[in-house]
């Protein structure tokens, strides 16, 4: 199956976002990590040209095709699939909850969107009834390689890496790097490469917790000014200097530390121990 020639027909429209995937390997490690069944309901996003979801009409018992642009709707309207719905709209003006519940999302994505989109389906850090993310099971999903390493990164990975996109999706998703996909796997071709990622949704928090939007607002301000400590960070941000001061004194951290050296559950301590401390 060449699909090469096939996405040499079109032109990519750069302010979309738009590089076709081509290479059949790659194609099949979504299918395979996506693991779909003749039982499962799919919403694939950024559908494109259709290389993906003609397979994936094949093993699932309904497909959704959200797709933004109306010449690629043209392209999925000829795939000859009564299970396939085409969903001419924004993802990010999409509801997922209609599509039904134990949904799962493939999404090769424009990168510009990419934290956007993820904030869409997954829901915020105290966002405990996101309908979207209550509707998923998992989102197998292609971004720019250097996202994937922020979206697994933990507080031993380079500073640059962890950060608030790598605490929103470990939050709420087991997060799995399953594939790095050179740029000539694209056509066109992008500047960067690529990778594959899977996240499996989980039902309940990572942590938990007394106040989440007490503790969003503590991660944020850990990430805020990443050259500031940690005690910096937290006055500038407006929590009071004498609460601050308290707090990392009872948990024995170090006043001149950086917020990224703490790991996900360290932080949820310091938020609730702030909060007592207020």
């Amino acid at each position: 199956m060449n699909y090469f020639e096939r996405a040499k027909r079109f032109r990519a429209k750069k302010k979309l976002g738009q590089n076709f995937l081509i290479d059949e390997n790659t194609i099949e490690t979504i299918l395979d990590v996506s693991d779909i069944s003749q039982n499962d309901t799919v919403v694939e996003i950024g559908a494109g040209l259709g290389f993906v979801t003609e397979q994936l009409v094949k093993l699932a018992k309904k497909v959704y095709a959200v797709e933004l642009d109306e010449d690629m709707v043209n392209e999925l309207d000829k795939i000859p699939a009564a299970n396939l719905e085409i969903i001419h709209k924004d993802i990010l003006k999409t509801d997922l909850s209609q599509f039904g519940q134990n949904i799962k999302v493939v999404a090769n994505i424009p990168y510009y969107i990419t934290s956007p989109i993820l904030a869409h389906l997954l829901g915020e850090i105290d966002d405990l009834e996101n309908k979207n993310r209550t509707s998923i099971s998992q989102i197998v999903l292609m971004v720019q390689y250097e996202v994937a390493k922020r979206l697994i990164a933990n507080e031993k990975s380079p500073s640059k890496e962890f950060g608030l996109l790598s605490i929103l999706a470990q939050f709420w998703a087991d997060v799995e790097f399953i594939k790095k996909v050179p740029a000539h796997s694209f056509f066109p071709a992008p500047k960067v490469d690529s990778a594959v990622v899977k996240l499996s949704i989980r039902q309940e928090p990572l942590l938990k917790l007394s106040n989440y939007e007490f503790f969003r607002k503590v991660i944020k301000a850990c990430f805020a000014t990443r050259r500031k400590n940690i005690k910096n960070s937290l006055i500038n941000a407006g929590f009071a200097k004498h609460a601050v001061e308290q707090t990392l004194k009872d948990l024995d951290i170090a006043e001149n530390i950086r917020g990224e050296s703490l790991s996900i559950a360290q932080m949820g301590i310091l938020s609730e121990k702030l909060k007592e401390n207020l």
